[in-house]
């Protein structure tokens, strides 16, 4: 389970949501374990059954309203009951006067409590987008992510099977390079985020040059922050007597953090334009996803030939004839 201290939070997103750390400072090491919020109205009633303890806690106006009308003993009950209950931490928005009993609760049970002058609502939606983005799970792939045509295609294979050259191809023909060497990528949903680490952000290593920065060669637009993962290329040194996949009706996938990538294993051998292949490929995806696909069109041809009359000759002049019509028809798709 992906977990994020409170202080992290804090760091993060101090400045965008206007948090101010108003008491309980010793408990910034406490953990947030979820990228939802609680509103716990009711936990200041008593009711604390359904208290989460691992998500922000969310007082507005009605949680603090409802407090002053509790006299002084009563109010005490609730807010030493809630703020014993080991919250991460409390976030009070609209700048709200804070009562002194729950400063004083939260500081001396370490409870983190900051203020906003944020209306609930702003603030939810910020803590949200914040929080789902730093709980998102995450991993690092040895590979390259570039974006071609739209298509974010990361590529794979072992070390010196030429990742980078590739990468370093594609971007010469108008492409742009999202990360080289190691990918971070977070899976939002049911999306995979890729983007290089800031330390090797817009660098790319070529074996003979060295390190190369790819924005200042060919300018900014030839590179992307982070980008969603649609294509993995694995590349294979090409191995005689392997059978590799002609015909493209076998459909391959390939596991990212429970994310099932559409995958294609790609033979490498002297001569083979490895990055025009990867290009096609970001092009025939598109083309997958408009409903266009050659394989299939191929083989419905030739079963719909072959139900016709198997074994008279005419029959086998179609077969061929539509194996060239179809070859014919893909080319004109990725031109």
């Amino acid at each position: 389970m992906v977990e994020i201290s409170v202080r992290d939070f804090y760091e993060h997103a101090s400045g965008p949501i206007g948090l101010e750390l108003v008491a309980g400072g010793f408990g910034m090491h406490r953990h947030l374990k979820s990228a939802r919020i609680q509103k716990p109205g009711l936990a200041l009633a008593g009711f604390t059954s359904f208290v989460h303890s691992d998500r922000v806690q969310i007082l507005g106006e009605t949680e603090l309203s409802y407090l002053a009308t509790l006299d002084q003993a009563a109010a005490a009950v609730a807010v030493e009951g809630f703020v014993t209950l080991d919250l991460a931490c409390i976030v009070v928005t609209k700048g709200l006067l804070l009562p002194e009993l729950l400063v004083r609760a939260c500081e001396r049970h370490a409870t983190p409590l900051f203020v906003t002058d944020m209306t609930s609502s702003e603030a939810i939606r910020k803590i949200l987008s914040y929080l789902d983005d730093m709980l998102s799970p995450r991993c690092s792939v040895h590979g390259v992510l570039v974006d071609i045509n739209g298509v974010g295609v990361m590529i794979t294979g072992r070390s010196g099977i030429g990742k980078s050259e590739c990468a370093l191809d594609l971007v010469s023909r108008g492409y742009r390079l999202v990360a080289d060497d190691v990918v971070e990528i977070r899976r939002r949903g049911e999306d995979l985020v890729g983007q290089a680490s800031a330390l090797i952000q817009h660098l790319i290593e070529v074996r003979g040059l060295g390190i190369l920065n790819v924005a200042e060669l060919y300018g900014v637009v030839a590179t992307r922050d982070h980008k969603r993962i649609e294509l993995h290329v694995e590349l294979e040194a090409w191995t005689q007597g392997t059978n590799y996949d002609r015909t493209g009706l076998d459909e391959r996938t390939y596991d990212i953090l429970g994310v099932q990538v559409r995958s294609l294993l790609i033979p490498v051998q002297p001569g083979r334009n490895v990055a025009n292949i990867v290009e096609v490929a970001a092009r025939n995806l598109l083309l997958l996803m408009r409903g266009h696909n050659a394989p299939q069109q191929l083989n419905h041809r030739i079963m719909a030939a072959l139900e016709q009359e198997p074994t008279s000759p005419p029959v086998l002049g179609q077969v061929a004839e539509a194996i060239f019509d179809a070859t014919d028809h893909l080319e004109d798709e990725v031109e």
